[in-house]
């Protein structure tokens, strides 16, 4: 009895060694962990990029939320749906021990709408895998077994945003189980089908789960690296305001023969309006739009030790040069933008016609930033066009309105993600950057805030805890658009990253 004693305490010893061995892990290890299940991985991705998952669409939310669910219960998770007034949420959570503290991590499992006849794909959800050769990049056909090269490409919508991240970390998770290694921290992770819309229902839902949600930090699997490809961590986004102009013309749209030289043609009052908003050097002229802003020492320190070269990213951008709001790209982020993001009059190419329209839609996107919130600078943009001679009228002007006001238009909005801004020299950045220079050294790019928006706000405010934004596709990844892709060697780095975040101790 005595030799079983001392044999099921010797096993209980090393197996509580081998299960706390994480954080001893080297960058080798790790790295050896990842190539190994890499074709797996990749095999998953494949299989989850194949699911539709336009938001709008419930049956498709369900679909992902399905294999989602199906994923994390093989992973002993705990899941369970939140429901909302719209579409729902998945949570998954597990426990490795009581005392842990916990990490929550947010995915991103929808994508934006497609237009497959711009694609150079049949199907933008039939994934395809190609090579850049000749100019061009042409697909190949792989196996499961063949040895998959880095600089390959997979094409398929959501590649990149954002179920690459998601796999990456659904991948480092499903590693760290079959090893039988455990983090030093409980994880947690909340699924969110509908942030290309907005995610409309998530703050009331993160303020209704408070409890089930609380977390010591929030690690966002969204968002591309940054122009050099290096492993990111962004540490803040902009919000985002979308508003509608029309400048209304005539009552009916009128043949330009019969009424040019007599009825005014509303595209020339919008491009004076258009005009209005911004000088030549690209500077927004709406009074007030970036009062609050204000760059300290350090924050341009850091902001100047990204590397980043204006000529070279004139050069890839194919533009002459910068507008002037700052003098670099990471300066440029920290300040609000304006955006016409389209403009309809009439008709063009084929069904062109010779007409004086009846009205111009002017769409604008605004960027946001901590200290210019989306009420003030929808507020100062009403005030600009009233200012500019405009009656604003809430749907088509009458005739009343007509006879008495030159200049009619109308003003609709919409306000998105806020802003959100976490302070780099905290617990998480320290966190985080120890556990990339695990694997990557010292090449790490720490960004202030991201150009784009995310749903994080309701995370920040109602949990008060920080957010972290774990870059991973390439910068060239085309994500909204046509042939939108993942490079393979950034999701390589994207499951080592996660690995490394995974095994790295709590401070």
């Amino acid at each position: 009895m005595e030799k079983w004693k001392v044999l099921i305490v010797f096993f209980v010893c090393v197996l509580s060694s081998y299960s706390s061995q994480c954080q001893h892990l080297k960058r080798e290890e790790l790295k050896s962990l990842t190539d190994k299940k890499f074709n797996v991985a990749f095999t998953n991705l494949r299989h989850f990029l194949k699911l539709q998952n336009d938001g709008n669409y419930p049956e498709q939310i369900d679909q992902n939320k399905e294999w989602c669910d199906s994923v994390f219960r093989k992973l002993n998770f705990k899941t369970q749906t939140i429901k909302t007034e719209g579409a729902p949420l998945l949570f998954a959570e597990k426990i490795y021990k009581k005392n842990y503290k916990n990490i929550l991590f947010y995915l991103q499992i929808d994508g934006q709408p497609v237009d497959s006849s711009a694609w150079s794909q049949p199907n933008p959800f039939e994934p395809t895998i190609k090579e850049f050769k000749n100019g061009i990049w042409s697909p190949i056909e792989i196996d499961s077994n063949q040895n998959i090269y880095d600089d390959w490409r997979i094409f398929a919508r959501s590649a990149s945003d954002s179920k690459g991240p998601a796999m990456s970390l659904i991948s480092a998770l499903q590693i760290l189980q079959e090893q039988n290694i455990n983090p030093q921290y409980n994880v947690k992770v909340i699924m969110d089908f509908q942030e290309e819309l907005g995610s409309p229902d998530l703050p009331k839902a993160v303020l209704e789960n408070k409890d089930l949600l609380s977390a010591e930090m929030l690690f966002i699997m969204d968002g591309t690296r940054h122009l050099s490809n290096l492993p990111t961590l962004t540490y803040g986004a902009r919000g985002i305001a979308t508003a509608t102009i029309k400048v209304f013309g005539p009552k009916y749209a009128l043949h330009s023969g019969q009424y040019g030289n007599y009825a005014p043609n509303p595209v020339f009052e919008a491009a004076r309006l258009i005009s209005s908003l911004k000088d030549d050097r690209g500077i927004v002229q709406i009074p007030g739009f970036y009062d609050g802003v204000i760059l300290t020492d350090r924050d341009k320190h850091l902001l100047a030790m990204i590397p980043e070269n204006n000529d070279s990213l004139n050069n890839r951008l194919g533009i002459f040069s910068s507008e002037q709001v700052a003098p670099t790209y990471q300066e440029a982020l920290q300040f609000p933008s304006l955006n016409i993001r389209g403009i309809k009059a009439a008709y063009t190419g084929k069904e062109v016609r010779t007409l004086i329209p009846e009205d111009v839609i002017i769409e604008i996107d605004m960027r946001l930033v901590p200290e210019t919130p989306a009420e003030r600078q929808l507020g100062l943009l009403r005030n600009h066009i009233l200012k500019q001679g405009y009656h604003l009228v809430d749907s088509v002007p009458n005739d009343q309105d007509r006879a008495t006001f030159k200049k009619l238009a109308s003003l609709e909005y919409r306000i998105g993600s806020k802003p959100f801004r976490t302070d780099m020299d905290t617990d998480i950045g320290k966190f985080l950057n120890s556990a990339f220079q695990k694997v990557f050294g010292g090449k790490i790019v720490n960004m202030r805030t991201t150009g784009g928006s995310q749903p994080m706000a309701p995370f920040i405010q109602t949990l008060n805890i920080p957010a972290v934004s774990i870059r991973i596709p390439n910068p060239d990844n085309s994500i909204h658009g046509p042939d939108e892709n993942l490079r393979l060697g950034n999701y390589r780095e994207g499951i080592l990253s996660c690995l490394a975040i995974l095994t790295e101790p709590l401070p």
